[in-house]
């Protein structure tokens, strides 16, 4: 993946807040739901395999944080003042070279697609975080990985994960790996924006939460699809492609609970095969419309 050297990112999209931490826990993950005692960082004791089940299984690229109740947007981020990326992330050619500007240039070409293609989009913030995170729909810690939170509207990444997706999951990564990521995770915000919700059960192979995600998985190929005719992107590579299916399968339910128990157990599912979530980012990226990611259609699944 390349971008166009002369292309001007715009920083004003993506805050960063790592070193500066914030608190408390994620409704639904300290209180309720999943229980697993953590260690420090909030990983399960002794890290490994188990933490990252949480990451994945339950937020991660799943939109499935809710608001708990909070209904304030613009609830403030905790640890003061924002990093300034403008000084370091000012073009493409600045993009090729640092991590964090390759973030600001991908959420710029994400946000570029949808406000063209979605009538009505309104942009969404990246923030960048360390450790923990205050948001609208609670505290987060590393752990939870890069997730959507519908109440703010933002989208939240602890870069660390990149490296938890390769050591852990075995995925190749790289940037292409982390571009497939953030397109998801703003798959879910234009889910957000239309009004479409699970609609159905939480768990399950045909579940309405499995839906939510594949969608969210074609939303994120239809981007790579017209990823180069955003501004920012100048071309993106069939090796490219492969290592976003490579993601998108080291995530599947089944993979993941064959690695930690070696066993499969479909009814549990929330997010989908490896196979499914290829074929849905395929199906995005082979026809690059959007109309064409019906997951919720009867003979979908």
């Amino acid at each position: 993946m390349k971008f166009r050297k002369g292309a001007r990112l715009d920083t004003s999209q993506v805050r960063d807040v790592r070193g500066r931490g914030g608190g408390g826990g994620i409704p639904g993950l300290g209180g309720g739901g999943l229980r697993i005692p953590t260690g420090r960082g909030g990983m399960a004791a002794g890290g490994g395999i188990v933490g990252l089940i949480v990451v994945v299984v339950v937020v991660l690229l799943s939109g499935a944080l809710n608001s708990s109740g909070v209904s304030d947007p613009t609830v403030p981020l905790s640890g003061g003042d924002a990093n300034d990326l403008s000084d370091e992330c000012q073009t493409g050619a600045d993009a090729n070279q640092r991590e964090d500007c390759r973030i600001v240039a991908v959420v710029n070409s994400v946000q570029d697609y949808w406000t063209d293609g979605l009538r009505g989009y309104q942009e969404a913030e990246t923030v960048l975080f360390t450790d923990q995170v205050s948001t609208a729909c609670g505290g987060a810690t590393s752990a939870v990985g890069p997730f959507y939170c519908p109440a703010d509207q933002r989208v939240y990444i602890d870069l660390g994960f990149f490296d938890a997706l390769r050591s852990d999951f075995g995925a190749r990564g790289g940037p292409f790996a982390q571009a497939y990521v953030i397109a998801h995770e703003y798959g879910h915000h234009v889910q957000n924006l239309v009004g479409q919700t699970d609609g159905g059960d939480r768990e399950g192979p045909r579940s309405g939460s499995v839906r939510l995600e594949l969608q969210a998985d074609c939303y994120a190929g239809v981007w790579a699809a017209n990823a180069t005719d955003t501004e920012l992107i100048e071309e993106l590579t069939n090796d490219d492609i492969a290592v976003g299916l490579d993601a998108a399968a080291a995530v599947g339910d089944d993979r993941i609970q064959q690695q930690a128990t070696g066993e499969v157990n479909k009814e549990s599912w929330t997010h989908g095969s490896a196979r499914q979530r290829q074929k849905w980012f395929t199906i995005g990226y082979r026809t690059g419309n959007p109309n064409e990611c019906d997951t919720f259609a009867p003979n979908a699944l």
